[in-house]
């Protein structure tokens, strides 16, 4: 929780990606919480969550059930959210089922179809990075994994982003913050990436669609049916990012910026 300038402030629900946690929103967070209350919720199985002993709960459905319960408890009955990739689509879903609650949306590099390219890449190293020894050893295998997507960023920067997603275990050894069997479930395709098109012009909320250059998760032909489909739709790709963009980006601080202040 980012306090707000007031309790009464508007409330901006930060939801991250499926094997991230809520620390990916620190720098958005801090920045956005001079005008509003950011609620950044690591979703179950990641971060300060519990792990789920029955993975068949590692679902959206289910993680909108917490998030439900979680804004239910603070006594929040309207939210903006930014939602990256599995972030987004629980926004979406959120928008469709619950309207009055979801006044505008932020979704980071998703939309209401998932590249299979993509999503077969994660399929490939979900819930199978290997504990390791040392932080060198932890860097190494972020950089392996996101690279392509954040070029250029400083050796600080990768250290920051590791020692977010990183914790100890009982062994002493370091382990992606997130609950392996998380990877269980992505062995159904429509489980983890819904075709969410039926739903997507009937969402009434303002949406800003933020794009990475080179993203394999959320293609360039798909960004152009969601805008003829939903002609209000804001856009920005940022450039040198793939999947996701980090949202530190100044562009897409000011894009955002500019997006919620039209509703606040």
């Amino acid at each position: 929780m980012y306090s707000g300038p007031a309790a009464d402030a508007p409330v901006v629900l930060c939801l991250h990606g499926l094997m991230r946690n809520s620390r990916d929103f620190g720098d958005l967070a801090t920045h956005l919480a001079a005008r509003y209350r950011v609620i950044a919720p690591d979703i179950r199985g990641r971060g300060f969550s519990d792990r789920d002993r029955n993975f068949n709960n590692y679902t959206i459905p289910v993680y909108l059930q917490d998030v439900g319960a979680l804004l239910a408890g603070l006594g929040v009955t309207s939210v903006s959210i930014v939602g990256t990739s599995m972030g987004g689509l629980m926004a979406m879903v959120l928008a469709a089922t619950e309207p009055p609650l979801v006044a505008r949306i932020v979704l980071n590099d998703v939309g209401p179809e998932v590249d299979p390219a993509g999503l077969a890449r994660i399929r490939g190293y979900a819930g199978k990075t290997a504990p390791v020894k040392s932080w060198a050893e932890a860097t190494a295998q972020v950089r392996a994994l996101y690279g392509a997507a954040w070029p250029g960023l400083p050796d600080s920067r990768w250290e920051e982003i590791v020692r977010l997603s990183y914790r100890a275990n009982a062994a002493g050894l370091l382990e992606v913050d997130a609950d392996p069997l998380i990877s269980e479930p992505l062995k159904d395709w429509k489980a983890v990436a819904p075709d969410l098109w039926p739903l997507w012009k009937s969402l009434g909320a303002p949406i800003l669609a933020i794009r990475g250059a080179t993203s394999d998760i959320l293609s360039v032909s798909t960004l152009e049916r969601m805008k003829r489909e939903k002609p209000d739709l804001r856009t920005l790709t940022a450039a040198n990012r793939g999947h996701t963009p980090l949202l530190d980006e100044p562009e897409c601080l000011a894009a955002i910026d500019e997006f919620l202040a039209a509703g606040a």
